[in-house]
């Protein structure tokens, strides 16, 4: 067993996780795009015959009942056809959800003036989370405006130092009250 805990056949299933993952994105990301619609993500979860294969779909002005079901009748026997798994499994689509992971850079521009909570790799000024608007967004950096009890700054930080970003929603914003924007 190595330092953190982690054995070789750890390491070894999460290696193999992960191709599966990145084969069934390179699978789904251009049948979506044929639909207009854009993968955010892709998960396998469980074992066997209880294996979820996930697949989080977006588009501009969000998703319907509808663009999953289309999506689901097009990735289905695509996904058959490379057959990933040994066994049978559950194919579900659905959207990336109200708190929206920030993974790509076109991800981070569509909520530009939106609020976000970001974790960071190591503390920046003592603090590992940020909670802030996000005021723009460059090709190695974000940079947010921090609005504090009677103070406001401003922080840029670098995508390498993010470890860990969603957007932040709130039911106020949502319905047109005071509050944080639908992210």
């Amino acid at each position: 067993m190595s330092e953190g805990g982690t054995t070789s056949a750890d390491k070894s299933t999460a290696k193999r996780a992960e191709a599966l993952n990145a084969r069934i994105q390179e699978l789904a990301a251009p049948i979506l795009q044929t639909h207009g619609l854009e993968l955010v993500e892709v998960a396998c979860v469980g074992q066997g015959s209880r294996t979820v294969v996930r697949v989080f779909i977006d588009k501009p002005g969000g998703i319907t009942l509808t663009d999953c079901e289309q999506a689901h009748r097009s990735l289905s026997p695509a996904l058959d056809v490379i057959d990933p798994f040994p066994h049978a499994y559950t194919l579900e689509i659905s959207s990336p959800g109200l708190d929206r992971p920030l993974r790509k850079i076109q991800d981070y521009r569509r909520v530009v003036g939106h609020p976000v909570n970001i974790k960071l790799r190591e503390p920046l000024n003592g603090q590992w989370r940020l909670e802030g608007t996000l005021a723009a967004v460059e090709d190695d950096a974000v940079t947010l405006t921090i609005q504090q009890k009677k103070t406001t700054e401003t922080v840029r930080v670098a995508f390498d130092h993010i470890a860990l970003r969603a957007g932040v929603w709130s039911f106020e914003r949502a319905l047109g009250q005071r509050g944080h924007h639908e992210v």
